[in-house]
């Protein structure tokens, strides 16, 4: 899947997203009807880009997308949620007050789970490497892989 875009399936499918820097790949899980969504966010909110037409851009926007279309597929809950991403890839060259975008990113989207009332079980968030997402629907895995500190199971 490619940037500011998602993905639903069921079964046995795993969807994954390469190339995660200051975005964020939200997970939303249901293990009883083994239905995930999977989105690789851009922004931490609509007012930062001229085109918000695109649900999966945002996390305020691209939570409920998941949930909607999770549902088409049997999702009934409870949902849970794992979220990877929003390094500062470039944080050396910040000046100290500048923003990160990473670091938005990722309260975003914290605050969009909890604004839907999903739980976040796991985060592997910040730092200053890319990340790369495997999103497996049989058992509701996320391995996060990182050139730089190797695989992680959430």
């Amino acid at each position: 899947m490619k940037v500011a875009d998602y993905a639903v399936a069921r079964g046995d499918a795993v969807i994954s997203t390469i190339g995660l820097g200051s975005c964020v790949a939200i997970a939303i899980y249901d293990r009883l009807a083994r239905v995930g969504g999977l989105a690789h966010v851009l922004l931490p909110a609509e007012g930062l880009s001229r085109d918000a037409a695109n649900r999966a851009k945002f996390p305020t926007t691209a939570v409920p997308l998941l949930l909607e279309e999770m549902r088409k597929l049997g999702a009934r809950g409870p949902y849970v949620a794992k979220i990877a991403g929003g390094s500062s890839m470039f944080g050396a060259l910040l000046p100290a007050s500048g923003i990160n975008m990473g670091e938005r990113n990722v309260v975003s989207s914290r605050q969009a789970l909890a604004s839907a009332g999903v739980a976040l079980a796991a985060e592997d968030v910040g730092g200053e490497h890319g990340r790369s997402v495997y999103f497996h629907l049989t058992d509701g895995r996320v391995m996060v892989r990182s050139l730089k500190t190797g695989d992680l199971v959430l």
